[in-house]
């Protein structure tokens, strides 16, 4: 599974609420809540984060491994 977790402590590092995503940056009201549901996000928009954030993608996202049942 993919988390966005990191995504809220870097913004929260850097002092960039969602309102300035918005409003400065013209970020995707949309994206945002498929970042706060865990769901898919393009590569482009990795990028455009990175790029609004200044940030790498390491401090975006991280990869949970699944539980596997058997």
């Amino acid at each position: 599974m993919i988390s966005y977790d990191p995504l809220w402590d870097t913004m929260r590092r850097k002092n960039i609420t969602t309102y300035t995503l918005i409003k400065e940056h013209g970020f995707s009201r949309g994206t945002l809540d498929s970042l706060k549901q865990n769901r898919n996000i393009s590569t482009a928009t990795l990028d455009d984060i990175c790029e609004m954030l200044d940030c790498r993608v390491e401090d975006v996202l991280v990869y949970i491994p699944n539980e596997h049942k058997d």
